[in-house]
């Protein structure tokens, strides 16, 4: 574990997936065609932590969704990559705009997909259920699933390792 709070320590970009990793992976439509996903709120909230703590974040995810958009815009992400079928390429691109080393990013993802930045970013973050493949190549597998805690335990294991954890916590302990 002390080289996953190693690792976490340089992250200075934290990107997530949206299907399976900010959410349980269902996709729910209206009848009127309309995607909607449910987002958990202590999720949110670790992301909020995580960029108040100075790590910045970026969502990437291969489908489009106006509650995607809806979602980034409410966490204050700006960095919001959607219809993103080849995610190597736009990691490859963030990287050149924000001049960051790949050892300064955090990638969470959950299925194959995925796979071309976990292998490249500098801490690789899956959830339980990802396929055994995905696992195999992550730095850490979350206890909590997709959509249910995952992304909040990932923020709080940054933060851990960048000993910025207990600073975010205080705000809540006065």
């Amino acid at each position: 574990m002390q080289d996953v709070y190693h690792k976490a320590s340089r992250i200075r970009l934290a990107i997530f997936d949206v299907d399976g990793v900010l959410t349980d992976g269902t996709l729910y439509y209206s009848g009127a065609g309309e995607e909607l996903k449910a987002f958990n709120v202590r999720d949110g909230h670790g992301l909020k932590m995580l960029q108040a703590s100075g790590v910045r974040l970026a969502i990437v995810t291969s489908r489009k969704s106006s509650c995607v958009e809806l979602r980034a815009r409410n966490l204050g992400i700006d960095l919001l990559y959607q219809g993103a079928s080849e995610k190597r390429t736009v990691f490859e691109d963030m990287l050149r705009e924000l001049g960051l080393a790949a050892q300064a990013t955090c990638f969470m993802g959950d299925d194959v997909i995925d796979l071309p930045v976990l292998r490249r970013c500098g801490l690789a973050v899956t959830v339980p259920d990802a396929p055994a493949l995905v696992r195999r190549h992550a730095h850490y597998v979350t206890a909590a699933a997709g959509g249910h805690g995952a992304v909040r335990e990932a923020c709080e294991l940054i933060m851990r390792g960048q000993n910025t954890l207990d600073a975010q916590l205080a705000h809540y302990l006065v």
